[in-house]
């Protein structure tokens, strides 16, 4: 990204979000078109789309923020080729899978757990948010997940850009008490597709619940994930910016393709706004 702020898109939920001197890698996911992701419990969804970079071609990285430990967040392929030292901020869940693994530096964070990184004079601090991955009882046969909240600060520790990535959730109580704590989101990165397992449980968000959870955490632009990369997927990116549309809010998405960049920058004084 040559230093310049934004977020790469890399495919499903992986991104590169760059932004003062931090470069920030998302549920890495390499694996390439045909090759098959592990759920747990012996399924499997199969890539329909290659994913932009290759792992290889990644720049250095300050730290990984995983959501959680599933095959299409976490691979093999990031698994063998991701340095054992990053820092690695995710669920406890996934902390001790990945000790396991060898990532010494993977550290859990319970919900509104926050870890700080520093560059000279700038930080960002990361913060672990409620997630829920299925309904009811269901949540319990899958792995714990976290959204995040990600906050860059300059030498006068003020906030100058936050950004709230949802995780693989389902809309949920616990969902309201972030745009409490957090009420000034400048770009919020949502987890869609309406994932269905076995083709009948809804455990990520569809068009309509994504239209819904833009509502209640409020932020104001939205970038659009993890909607078409594995056959589990069942709700389309047109079906999200058809609802947005109906409820008035179509003009806050922000759509990239893979391998290109979303342009951010710090707020503005005068609006609040990002300015680029």
């Amino acid at each position: 990204m040559d230093g310049a702020s934004g977020v790469r898109f890399i495919g499903n939920a992986t991104t590169l979000i760059s932004h003062d001197g931090f470069t920030i890698l998302t549920d890495p996911n390499f694996l390439h078109r045909g090759e098959r992701a592990h759920l747990g419990y012996g399924l499997t969804t199969r890539r329909l789309r290659d994913p932009a970079l290759d792992i290889a071609e990644l720049p250095p990285l300050d730290a990984v923020v995983l959501s959680h430990m599933h095959g299409d967040h976490w691979d093999h392929v990031a698994s063998d080729g991701l340095d054992k030292d990053l820092p690695i901020l995710t669920t406890g869940h996934a902390a001790r899978r990945l000790h396991r693994e060898g990532f010494g530096n993977a550290r859990g964070l319970r919900a509104w757990r926050d870890h700080e990184l520093r560059k000279g004079d700038h930080s960002l601090t990361v913060t672990a948010l409620p997630a829920r991955h299925a309904p009811g009882p269901a949540q319990y046969l899958l792995p714990p997940v976290m959204g995040s909240m990600l906050e860059f600060s300059g030498p006068d520790d003020r906030v100058d850009l936050r950004i709230h990535i949802s995780g693989d959730t389902l809309l949920d109580p616990r969902l309201g008490q972030i745009a409490t704590r957090f009420p000034d989101i400048d770009l919020a990165i949502v987890h869609l597709g309406g994932t269905r397992i076995l083709g009948m449980m809804l455990v990520t968000m569809d068009a309509e619940q994504g239209t819904e959870w833009v509502r209640l955490i409020d932020p104001r632009e939205v970038l659009p994930i993890h909607y078409d990369d594995y056959d589990v997927f069942t709700s389309s990116i047109e079906d999200f910016h058809d609802r947005m549309d109906e409820a008035g809010l179509a003009d806050r998405i922000r759509y990239v393709d893979r391998g290109e960049t979303y342009p951010i920058g710090h707020r503005t004084k005068t609006d609040g706004h990002l300015g680029r």
